[in-house]
């Protein structure tokens, strides 16, 4: 990780808002700022970087795509603009550049849409109908994440590939669940109808299968109106490789690398191809500074996941100080300071995966200033516990160690998941699936599977589904293969037991505050009898606050077991995993709240004994 000393920000220098150089037949009145197409109610100013670029012009229907009729005019720095009286949104358009005797076309590198992805860059008007948009981010502590593709959400088949609108037709469903943010898989155009949206080829550009840019406007401000955040997954850590215009961009590069928009010498490596952005040149920084602050703005996105930043801070994504990119980690330091700014209730959330507090260490303190990181310190270890077949293989210390996880000395620095869209593919599957391949609906995956839930919504951390994990969604994640919604039907107590669990989470009941507090207590780990116990706690303590959450990893059921109590009184059971209205396979396990016995156990100066099924979890908090 690079010192704070070397990673301070490298401003990069804006793009200009008005010629520094008059071309004779150019009003300078007439461009506006802006790079890309500009409309203005005249026409369209264009404006482009292609700083080894000797001739620039734009093509389009507007002048019947002929190269000598709107040339662009330098304006120094590299930059070129003209402006085109006519253009107008809706109207196709590419650059034409010429350099050292070669002519090419390149798509808009700042498109907010294209007609495909191989295909041309669409003028596109940014006004649109927010209407009584007044939605308020949740807090952190208060947020349930719902992880969602777009492509096979709410597909009308296998045929067919799902769009923002498909998404909002489901957002009475997750508002009903309790979710309260979701976050799309990267949306931004892919060459072909179907991806997981990793191989960005438009990054400005909404994918046009999808729906486009204003489809997507459509789906935040639906979202926003049910009372849920929107957050989306943005790739820096390289472009492309497929259908890529940024690729030599204006006819240079180096060692036949990517040219301006990329390193061109072994930087350039990542697992995805030599396609890695230059973090250190001003204009690509701002590029992709540009970029963020796009979704957060124009958009009204209530916060990005920024896909493998472990791959932006350094060449093998791995804590080798040889191969530190510190002008990436200063380029992320440099947007989360921004947001940090001038939109604090933004979020934004890392994939680092490496343990790597410093990721989620404010800027201030030499960080990188994201709000929170997918934490993979939770999310192997509990799997783990979870699949692993023999009872006496689960580890409760690695279980214990996940619960009490802390980044920065704050319990929602990290999201926490079991299933998420790299968890439940590449050669995995969903946690039922892994369980019993082939059988995820016995009851053995079914009560694995839910006591994993259960653990997700009640350990600290911002807790995070997977699409369909609620209806015991099967298999592996494909992006040919839509979510079977059928299965909502067939296991409607299960989609009850995620929205039970949700509302404790969140205290919609006003019994369960702890869920959502910074204090943790891990007081009971028996790795011979496989459970784990822990109180969460968000002020004082007490009733209505101080809850306690009690797990059984092992195919054992307890009349009566013991534990220690943070405090007197009743102690009544808020959710029993294994009540029969949740699934008919389940045993209905009496489980009973009991009055705290006096006498010192598990450190704590209050015990009480619960009924306890196998494979199962009780949240317990007291009575006022």
């Amino acid at each position: 990780m690079p010192h704070s000393s070397a990673s301070a920000p490298v401003r990069a220098k804006a793009a200009p808002k008005a010629p520094s150089k008059k071309a004779p037949s150019l009003s300078s009145a007439a461009l506006q700022s802006g790079m890309g197409a500009v409309p203005h109610a005249r026409g369209t100013t264009f404006r482009v970087w292609a700083p080894h670029a000797e001739e620039v012009a734009v093509i389009g229907t507007f002048n019947n795509w002929a190269p000598k009729k709107n040339p662009l005019q330098p304006e120094g720095n590299g930059y070129w603009a003209t402006d085109v009286a006519g253009a107008k949104p809706g109207d196709e358009y590419k650059f034409h550049l010429c350099r050292a005797g070669q002519e090419f076309d390149r798509n808009d590198p700042y498109a907010r849409q294209v007609t495909h992805s191989a295909g041309s860059s669409v003028i596109f008007d940014s006004s649109f109908d927010w209407g009584d948009d007044h939605f308020q981010m949740p807090s952190w502590n208060e947020l349930v994440i719902y992880e969602l593709h777009v492509g096979t959400f709410n597909a009308a088949d296998a045929s067919s590939v799902g769009t923002f609108l498909n998404v909002v037709e489901k957002l009475p469903y997750l508002r009903d669940l309790g979710i309260n943010c979701i976050e799309l898989l990267p949306a931004t155009e892919f060459p072909g109808d179907r991806s997981w949206g990793y191989n960005p080829a438009h990054p400005f550009a909404l994918e046009s299968d999808y729906g486009g840019p204003i489809a997507f406007k459509e789906l935040v401000k639906q979202a926003h109106r049910h009372g849920i955040a929107v957050v989306l997954d943005v790739v820096y850590n390289h472009f492309g490789p497929g259908d890529l215009d940024l690729w030599q961009f204006d006819g240079w590069s180096e060692n036949d690398g990517g040219g301006i928009y990329f390193y061109n010498d072994w930087r350039a490596e990542t697992p995805w191809g030599h396609n890695r952005p230059d973090y250190g040149r001003p204009e690509v920084r701002q590029y992709i500074r540009d970029n963020a602050l796009m979704w957060l703005n124009e958009y009204r996105c209530d916060g990005l996941r920024a896909d493998a930043i472990a791959f932006i801070r350094n060449v093998h994504g791995e804590d080798d100080p040889a191969a530190d990119l510190a002008d990436g980690w200063s380029l992320m330091r440099w947007i989360n300071e921004e947001i940090d700014q001038t939109m604090p209730w933004k979020i934004t959330i890392a994939e680092d995966l490496r343990g790597n507090a410093s990721i989620t260490e404010t800027v201030g303190n030499g960080g990188q200033g994201f709000d929170s990181q997918w934490d993979g310190s939770f999310v192997y270890p509990i799997r783990e516990a979870l699949t692993i077949q023999e009872d006496a293989d689960r580890d409760m210390e690695a279980v214990a160690a996940a619960l009490g996880q802390l980044y920065n000395d704050n319990a929602f620095r990290r999201v926490i998941y079991t299933e998420s869209h790299d968890e439940v593919a590449n050669g995995k599957s969903r946690v039922p699936e892994e369980i019993m391949p082939g059988d995820a609906a016995h009851w053995f995956p079914k009560k694995r599977a839910t006591l994993g839930a259960a653990l997700v919504l009640t350990a600290p951390g911002i807790p995070m589904l997977f699409q369909g994990q609620e209806f015991l969604a099967d298999g592996a994640f494909s992006d040919a293969e839509p979510l079977q919604w059928q299965r909502v039907d067939e296991h409607r107590g299960l989609v009850n037991l995620y929205r039970d669990l949700i509302g404790l989470r969140r205290n919609l009941g006003g019994k369960t505050r702890g869920l959502g507090g910074q204090h943790t207590h891990v007081f009971h780990v028996n790795n011979e009898a496989k459970l784990v116990a822990f109180a969460r706690q968000a002020g004082e303590g007490g009733p209505g606050d101080t809850t306690v959450v009690l797990a059984n990893f092992a195919n054992q059921g307890y009349d009566g077991y013991t534990i220690g109590l943070p405090g007197p009184g009743h102690w009544q059971v808020r959710f029993n995993s294994d009540w029969k209205g949740y699934d008919g396979d389940f045993s209905d396990f009496d489980s009973f709240g009991v009055d705290a016995e006096e006498g010192e156990q598990d450190g704590l100066g209050w015990h009480g004994s619960f009924g306890l099924a196998p494979y199962s979890v009780l949240i317990l908090s007291q009575e006022g």
